[in-house]
């Protein structure tokens, strides 16, 4: 158990269904990390089953059918470059943050992208995770212009090359 009262045991990344819709759009509203002025970005944003079913998404829950702890969402058809995909959403769950949770994520996202023959994932980032994603192993590329009213922020865009 950590802190927050979450057991992590061995958590299990598997194919995100669309049973899983509601509880990834609670991840997403309910998230610390979107507090504040971020707030906007993610109020009223919905994980439906349709984006499931149109996008590979993985969801990690502790044990087979916990709590989520979190999850990511891979495009493989990232534009006009070749062996290019995009990492569209990510999220940690609140209880497991500092808990590695966002490392086996990318770890998963990884694996994941070598096994649909990527070269790199590119990543859009919300300004404070960029350290996180640099940690992980990606290269800061350029910035993204804020695009009112739906995103107010410039941010980070980063490579992660798939080896």
């Amino acid at each position: 158990m950590n802190a927050r009262g979450t057991d992590l045991g061995a958590p299990l990344i598997r194919r995100a269904l669309a049973r899983d819709a509601r509880r990834l759009t609670r991840l997403v509203r309910t998230s610390r990390a979107y507090e504040g002025h971020w707030a906007p970005m993610v109020e009223g944003y919905r994980v439906g089953p349709d984006y499931i079913e149109a996008h590979r998404v993985f969801v990690a829950v502790a044990g087979t059918e916990g709590p989520v702890l979190g999850f990511y969402s891979l495009v493989l058809d990232a534009g006009e470059r070749r062996g290019l995909g995009e990492l569209d959403l990510m999220f940690v769950s609140d209880a497991a943050q500092g808990h590695g949770m966002g490392g086996r994520l990318v770890a998963h996202l990884r694996e994941e992208a070598a096994r649909a023959g990527l070269d790199a994932v590119r990543v859009v980032a919300h300004p404070p995770s960029e350290g996180f994603y640099r940690r992980v192993g990606a290269e800061r590329t350029g910035t993204v212009a804020a695009t009112p009213p739906y995103v107010m922020w410039d941010r980070p865009e980063l490579m992660l090359h798939i080896a």
